[in-house]
C-alpha cells in the first residue's frame, strides 16, 4: 500500500504496465475484427507503439528504483471487456468498425489521463527523466486518439450511418391514414 507521493507514483506506473500488457493482447483482436484497411493498419501501428511503451515503463520503473512488476488495472481489464463485447455483436461492417474506433478511444482517453497524471506526479518529485518518458508516451497516447478520430471522420462514420439507414428504410412501413398513434410511435 503507497503511503508516501513517491510510492502513488510507482503504483501509477506499475498499472500502467498491466494496462499497456493488456493492451499487447486486445489490439490484435480488434485489428481482426476490423474491415477498413485504414483501420486495420491504425491499430497494427499502435500494438508497435505500445509494445515500445511497455518497455518504456519498464525503464521508467528501473529509473524509480524498482523492481519491474505489475499492478491488476481494473479500469482498462473493464474497457478491453467492453470491446471483447462490441466484437461479439453482428454488426455491419462499417458499423462494426466504428464501434471498434469507440473502443480503442475509450483505452486511449483513460491512458491519457492515467499519463498525464503519473507525469505531473513524476515533475512534482523531480524525477526530470521519468517525467519526460511518461511524456514521450502520453504524446504517442494523443496522437493514437486523433488519428482514430480521423479516420472517423473521413468516412467510417459515414458508412456506419449509410448502412444504418439502409436497415431503417427496410422497417419503414407507412402508417394508415387517420391513425395518429401508429405515425407517433414510427418517429419515436
Amino acid at each position: 500500500m503507497a503511503t508516501t507521493f513517491r510510492e502513488a507514483l510507482v503504483d501509477e506506473v506499475r498499472d500502467l504496465y498491466h494496462a499497456e500488457k493488456q493492451l499487447t493482447k486486445a489490439l490484435p483482436k480488434l485489428h481482426k475484427g476490423a474491415t477498413n484497411p485504414k483501420l486495420k493498419q491504425a491499430l497494427d501501428s499502435h500494438l508497435g507503439e505500445t509494445e515500445q511503451q511497455v518497455s518504456r515503463l519498464e525503464e521508467v520503473l528501473e529509473l524509480l528504483g524498482e523492481r519491474v512488476r505489475a499492478k491488476a488495472c481494473a479500469g482498462m481489464a473493464g474497457i478491453i471487456e467492453e470491446g471483447s463485447d462490441i466484437l461479439g455483436e453482428d454488426f455491419e461492417s462499417a458499423v462494426m468498425d466504428a464501434a471498434i474506433i469507440a473502443a480503442a478511444q475509450r483505452a486511449e482517453h483513460y491512458e491519457i489521463a492515467a499519463y498525464g497524471t503519473a507525469m505531473a506526479w513524476a515533475e512534482a518529485l523531480g524525477l526530470s527523466e521519468v517525467a519526460e518518458l511518461l511524456s514521450q508516451t502520453l504524446e504517442e497516447e494523443k496522437a493514437a486518439d486523433k488519428k482514430l478520430s480521423a479516420l472517423a471522420e473521413e468516412g467510417i462514420n459515414a458508412a456506419a450511418s449509410a448502412e444504418g439507414d439502409e436497415d431503417e428504410d427496410e422497417d419503414i412501413r407507412p402508417a394508415k391514414a387517420g391513425n395518429g398513434a401508429a405515425r407517433r410511435a414510427s418517429r419515436a
